[in-house]
């Protein structure tokens, strides 16, 4: 700099020496002016001219340049010049370029020194951009308000403005003053010289104390940078309490203004939705988000909770608690309040009580989530928290990375974690909260080489060293945090690096005094004093807002691309969706879910619609079909065997009682709940023509059968039921001919189709006949031929004593095994008792159809009591019992079904509708198909891409 300025020097001193006369130039140097030659060449010998030295000897000095003094001689001039003369221009010469000098030093020092000092206040001055919104609202409308051309006319004009500037005369008589104070033998060059002499005294002193005024202005620099600190968050504090006052005058209508949806609240609607839409057609979530990961206990839930400003998640020592991913939406608000996606009901944060009822409502969320046999989840757990003084963004905390899987664990439960963790990683626009344990050591961090993984340049990575209190007290060597804070101990990269400390351990702090900790922690700790740690680097109050703002950086460079993304996706979809189902409407699983409730709906009350005689031919049809044969092998056959009418009765009228009391209630009953079942069913799964919808038809079955299943008879129906069949089967009165010939007709069905069984069953036990046989070139089997010769023995039995009792006698089964064996045939006793059973029992059917032919026209003698009448027709008079019973059951359980069982029917469907409407993975289950999918893709794609224009549109807004 002082070689530059000497430079400009002799430069002037040539221009000087050209324009002078009588000047004679011997050489180059005998040209330059005498302080140039004596920077130049300072031992320059003396000129060959021979002249007396000037009796004023000029000492040289400058403020900028410091350069050593010398005394120099002027140059002799040839003979015939006017010495005088000569002499007074160069010491004006002389006076004139020091003038120069301290003007021109002192402009640009000063200029370089006060542009020094504007940029340091600049930088410590904070940024008030995020607190434009203090200023009310009408000073921004101030220029729809005011007339800017009126206030430039009513401004002064030139001549007036002219009089304010400053007076240039005084401005010369003091230049003219500074000229002569420069003048020789001045007191202002005595005192230069003696601060040029007392100069290099200064610079050793200098040089002795530079260590101490390093440390001195480190510690100046620290107190500076605490002063504006607390400058900072005072203003601050004043500024929530501002804005919360504001905010709270909003929500009271004090502004008529609509106060519109959050930037933050809008972009985590997106989020949400984007957690349930399943990723087709190559379209992915890449929107930004804050994951924050780190190994177990390594103070991720405590760094969330200093950010959030309030302790809300659950705590334990040592174990995991964070057992599925928990997003946290931070917004600003009047109040700090916390909640739910899915719930209306807002925890105040300030209250301990809502605290702790906010704390176990995520544990038992994240228990809720985790399916058996499992220790993590995949399922999102979604939370807003809003307060004053909140830094916006959307952070996702991850379980912990763990090492070793222990008891208790699901042996899956490390491979799930880091799957997790990447998932959220692998997204290009996502910001990861890297958190480091600084009181263990480096080498045992797990989730540093998952970051460097999935970030190997650390664009998107912010480190954070948390319990750095306690990494200070034990780690022998303060430069080991200093490595780890600038990431030199790690292979990963990151964007920044924080320090931070979350308490003193004990899960009782509150957030302030962990906050009052670690501000004298950090004010107290050699690693800012010694510069180990820059101020910006500490706290999480710094953290948060470096936090915040690559957040929204990260956002805006990236939603629209999004946004984009999507837009392309949606129309892929509607050109699908147009080309295979041109004529159908695009309704999504919720809808078709609805329209599905609204049929099956109808369909049950159709049942109201089936007409009274249809229930009860089916009643008593489907009754008789279950106790027919109890009737007639228990009470009918056994009654038949006896030997006269009076102990036919006795014993049918026991049998009965017995029937009712047991058995018949609970079968007339079990008979209506299948009859209501059918028809039930019926309904649900006819097809109705063109307008069937066959994507219901596995909702409907579903619908159904749940129903069925929760569906209960009333249990005092059975009671009521038993004395109306017990009365009903005491009656033996028939009224008219019309009742009798119909109980002839129901007992000739029945015993007909019995018969009909019966020869069924002895055609399959001797085979075919010899028509069959011929006719179909078949054959009969061994055992089938020794079953033929002994029917054919037995019926000859029968035909010797046509009123032989039902069961077979020994010695009668030994005489038709002897006769058997006597043709050749062995047999078995008890194959000639089984054989005798059918043979009996068709002969005995093929009776008592002769004797309701007989019975025809015994209604006379019926109502004569069978007097003086060797007729008696008392099992025509049990098969009235018998159908009267079933008639009278049926009409009372059609008025069960109607009045009563349908509409408990219809609750329950309802019901069960409800439960499956709430149950998002049964709607799922049930309503599937390429036509299904494509509608909801159609529906999510075109929500979020209207949410994700809404926000840009909000975000272009704000900026």
């Amino acid at each position: 700099m002082w070689r530059t300025r000497a430079a400009a020097a002799c430069v002037i001193c040539r221009s000087l020496a050209n324009s002078s006369y009588g000047i004679k130039r011997k050489s180059p140097l005998q040209n330059l002016h005498l302080v140039s030659r004596s920077i130049h060449h300072p031992y320059y010998p003396s000129a060959k001219f021979q002249r007396p030295p000037l009796r004023i000897s000029i000492q040289q000095f400058s403020s900028l340049n410091r350069l050593p003094l010398h005394k120099t001689k002027l140059l002799n001039v040839k003979h015939g010049y006017q010495s005088h003369r000569n002499f007074w221009l160069a010491r004006l010469a002389s006076r004139l370029l020091r003038v120069r000098y301290l003007i021109l030093g002192s402009a640009v020092g000063g200029g370089y020194t006060a542009k020094k000092t504007y940029e340091q206040w600049k930088d410590m001055i904070p940024d008030l951009e995020d607190y434009k919104w203090i200023v009310p609202d009408f000073i921004w409308e101030l220029d729809e308000l005011v007339d800017i051309e009126k206030l430039l006319k009513a401004l002064p004009d030139a001549d007036d403005l002219a009089k304010l500037m400053p007076d240039f005369d005084k401005i010369g008589e003091s230049l003219a003053s500074l000229k002569g104070f420069l003048s020789p033998g001045s007191p202002g060059e005595t005192a230069f010289r003696a601060t040029d002499q007392g100069y290099d005294n200064d610079k050793q002193f200098k040089k002795v104390s530079d260590k101490e005024k390093i440390d001195q202005l480190q510690e100046e620099l620290l107190r500076t940078q605490l002063k504006y600190q607390r400058m900072l968050e005072r203003l601050e504090k004043e500024n929530k309490e501002l804005r919360k006052l504001v905010l709270q005058r909003d929500d009271k209508g004090i502004h008529q203004r609509k106060l519109k949806k959050s930037l933050i609240d809008m972009y985590s609607e997106v989020l949400d939705i984007l957690s349930d839409y399943d990723a087709s057609y190559n379209t992915q979530d890449h929107l930004p988000r804050v994951v924050v990961v780190g190994d177990q206990s390594a103070g991720k839930t405590s760094v969330l909770e200093m950010i959030a400003q309030a302790r809300i998640f659950p705590r334990g020592s040592g174990e995991m608690m964070t057992r599925s991913p928990v997003k946290v939406t931070l917004s600003e608000g009047p109040h700090h309040v916390a909640l739910f996606k899915d719930s209306s009901r807002e925890f105040d944060l300030t209250k301990e009580e809502d605290l702790a009822a906010l704390r176990n409502e995520i544990e038992i969320r994240m228990r809720n989530s985790v399916k058996e046999g499992c220790t993590v989840s995949t399922e999102t757990i979604s939370l807003s928290v809003k307060g004053p003084g909140l830094q916006r963004m959307v952070l996702v905390d991850l379980p912990g990375v763990i090492s070793t899987v222990t008891s208790g664990m699901a042996p899956d439960t490390k491979e799930t974690i880091f799957s997790i963790s990447k998932a959220y990683m692998q997204n290009p626009n996502a910001i990861i909260l890297c958190i480091q344990d600084g009181s263990v050591d480096a080498e045992r961090s797990i989730v540093t080489d998952l970051v460097s993984q999935m970030d190997p340049q650390g664009k998107r990575t912010i480190f954070v060293l948390t319990k750095v209190d306690l990494a200070e007290k034990n780690v022998a060597s303060p430069n080991r945090i200093q490595q780890i804070i600038e990431g030199k101990l790690f292979p990963m990269k990151a964007l920044g690096y924080f320090a931070v400390v979350t308490g003193k351990g004990n899960s009782s702090e509150s957030i302030e005094s962990i906050k009052e900790y670690e501000e004298e922690f950090f004010q107290n700790s050699k690693l800012l004093k010694t510069s180990m740690l820059k101020a910006h680097q500490v706290t999480t109050k710094n953290l948060s807002l470096a936090v915040s703002d690559c957040f929204w950086k990260m956002v805006r460079e990236s939603v629209e691309q999004q946004a984009d993304a999507f837009k392309a996706t949606r129309f892929n979809l509607e050109t699908e969706w147009k080309n295979n189902y041109p004529r159908l409407r695009e309704l999504d699983r919720n809808e078709l879910f609805e329209k599905a409730k609204n049929e099956i709906l109808d369909e049950v009350i159709s049942l109201t619609q089936v007409t009274p005689k249809h229930w009860e031919d089916m009643l008593e049809k489907t009754l008789w079909e279950r106790v027919s044969t109890h009737v007639i092998e228990n009470i009918y056959l056994p009654a038949a065997q006896t030997a006269n009418s009076g102990t036919f009765n006795t014993t049918v009228d026991i049998k009965l009682k017995q029937w009712t009391d047991k058995q018949l209630p609970n079968k007339a009953v079990e008979v209506a709940w299948e009859t209501l079942q059918e028809e039930f069913s019926r309904f649900m799964t006819e097809k109705k023509g063109k307008e069937h919808d066959d994507i219901f038809d596995k909702l409907k079955q579903a619908v159904k059968e749940e129903t069925i299943k929760r569906h209960k008879w009333n249990e005092r129906a059975e009671d009521s039921l038993r004395v109306i069949q017990h009365n009903a089967l005491e009656d033996r009165s028939i009224s008219d001919k019309q009742q009798w010939d119909a109980a002839i007709h129901f007992m000739e069905e029945t015993l007909q189709s019995r018969l009909k069984d019966t020869e069924s069953v002895i055609e399959d036990m001797v085979g075919p006949d010899w028509k069959k046989r011929l006719w179909h070139w078949v054959g009969r089997t061994k055992e089938q031929n020794i079953r033929n010769e002994t029917k054919n023995e037995l019926e000859k039995l029968i035909k010797c004593n046509e009123d032989h009792p039902a069961y077979l006698a020994n010695d009668e089964v030994t005489t038709v095994r002897k006769n058997l064996e006597a043709r050749g045939v062995a047999v078995d006793p008890c194959l000639i008792k089984d054989t005798w059973h059918q043979i009996y029992r068709r002969y005995f059917l093929k009776s008592a159809l002769n004797h309701c032919n007989l019975c025809r026209r015994g209604f006379y003698y019926y109502q004569r009591h069978f007097v003086d009448s060797e007729l008696e027709c008392n099992d025509i008079v049990l098969f009235w019992r018998i159908q009267r019973m079933l008639a009278i059951t049926a009409n009372t359980l059609r008025q069960q079904l109607t009045n009563t069982e349908v509409r408990r029917l219809e609750k329950n469907v309802k019901e069960v509708l409800e439960d499956f409407a709430e149950d998002n993975e049964k709607k799922v289950k049930l309503l599937t198909g390429k036509r299904v999918q494509l509608a909801e893709d159609l529906k999510k794609v075109r929500e979020i891409q209207e949410k994700l224009e809404a926000f840009i549109e909000a975000l272009h807004q704000e900026k």
